[in-house]
C-alpha cells in the first residue's frame, strides 16, 4: 500500500517517540491517524500540536494497547475502515536473570499480546475487503538479542515470530504486513534507560547505543513508511541490522561468541 491521502491509520504508543514520529509522517502524507497511548495528559498534547497542524485528521485514545477493549475503541474512534493499524506500544521492563515475574507478564502482554489482539480485531474486516497493513515494532532486539533484558528479548523475538506468522498466512490474501527493528532510536525509553539505578539495566542500553548510531523517530518513520510502499517484510532503520542477522543465521556460534566479546567490552 501507500499511505497518503484517504488513508486511515492507527498508531499506538503515539504520545511520543517513534509512534509520535510515525503519526506525524502519516499526517504530512494526508493520511487520517488515531493516536493511543498509556499516558493520557501526554497523549493529549501529542494530539493536541499535530490537530493545529493537520486540523481534522488527528483523533486520539487513551489506554492500554495490550487490551483488546482499548484496541476496540481505537479502531471506533477511526473516521472510516482502519487500512493501517501500526503496533508500536511497548515496554523495556525486566533486566537480568532475575527480573521479577511481574516484569515478565507486562513484557508478554503489551509486546506480544497486544499485537495479536490488534490482528484479532481487524484482520478478519482486512480479508473480506482483500486489503489492509499490519506493521509490528519488533526492535532489532528481535532479530538479534538484548543484552541484559531477557524480557525484552525474548518478547521481541516473539513480536517477529507473529508478524511472520501473519504475513505467512495471509499476506497473499491482501493483509501486507511489515517488521519494524530498529536499533538506538533517540527516545524517553532510551533516556531511561541510560539514567536507570540498576547497573544491567545501564548495560542494555549501553548495547543499543555502542552497536551502532542512534537516530530520530522521524528517521525511523520515513524508514517504515518506504518499506511499506515497497511491500517489503522488514523495516530496518539501521541497515547493518540485516547483516547482523544474516550472520547469526549462517554462524550462531560465531555470532554468540562475538555476543560475548561485546559484553565484556560493555562490562569493563
Amino acid at each position: 500500500m501507500t499511505p497518503g491521502a484517504g488513508t486511515v491509520a492507527v498508531v499506538t504508543g503515539a504520545a511520543s517517540g517513534i509512534g509520535e514520529g510515525i503519526a506525524e509522517r502519516l499526517l504530512e502524507r494526508g493520511a487520517s491517524v488515531v493516536l493511543g497511548d498509556l499516558d493520557a495528559d501526554r497523549l493529549a498534547e501529542t494530539s493536541a500540536r499535530l490537530d493545529g497542524v493537520h486540523p481534522g485528521r488527528v483523533a486520539h485514545v487513551a489506554g492500554d494497547a495490550a487490551d483488546a477493549e482499548h484496541v476496540a475503541a481505537l479502531v471506533a474512534a477511526a473516521p472510516g475502515d482502519v487500512d493501517l493499524y501500526v503496533a508500536n506500544a511497548g515496554v523495556f521492563k525486566g533486566f537480568g536473570l532475575d527480573a521479577a515475574d511481574a516484569d515478565w507478564s507486562m513484557s508478554w502482554d503489551v509486546n506480544v499480546m497486544g499485537q495479536v489482539r490488534a490482528a484479532q480485531a481487524l484482520v478478519p474486516g482486512w480479508l473480506e475487503r482483500g486489503r489492509g497493513c499490519f506493521v509490528s515494532t519488533a526492535s532489532a532486539a528481535g532479530l538479534l538479542t538484548q543484552l541484559g533484558s531477557p524480557t525484552y528479548s525474548a518478547t521481541k523475538h516473539a513480536a517477529v515470530g507473529f508478524a511472520e506468522w501473519l504475513a505467512a498466512t495471509y499476506g497473499d490474501q491482501g493483509v501486507q504486513v511489515c517488521c519494524l527493528c530498529p536499533m538506538g532510536v533517540r527516545t524517553d525509553m532510551l533516556r531511561e534507560g541510560e539514567q536507570n539505578a540498576d547497573e544491567t539495566a545501564r548495560l542494555a542500553m549501553r548495547s543499543v547505543v555502542t552497536a551502532g548510531a542512534t537516530v530520530s523517530p522521524l528517521d525511523v518513520a520515513d524508514v517504515l513508511l518506504e518499506a511499506i510502499e515497497a511491500g517489503s517484510f522488514f523495516a530496518l532503520p539501521h541497515p547493518e541490522v540485516g547483516t547482523m542477522y544474516a550472520r547469526k543465521a549462517s554462524d550462531t556460534d560465531q555470532w554468540v561468541a562475538g555476543m560475548h566479546r561485546f559484553r565484556t567490552s560493555l562490562e569493563r
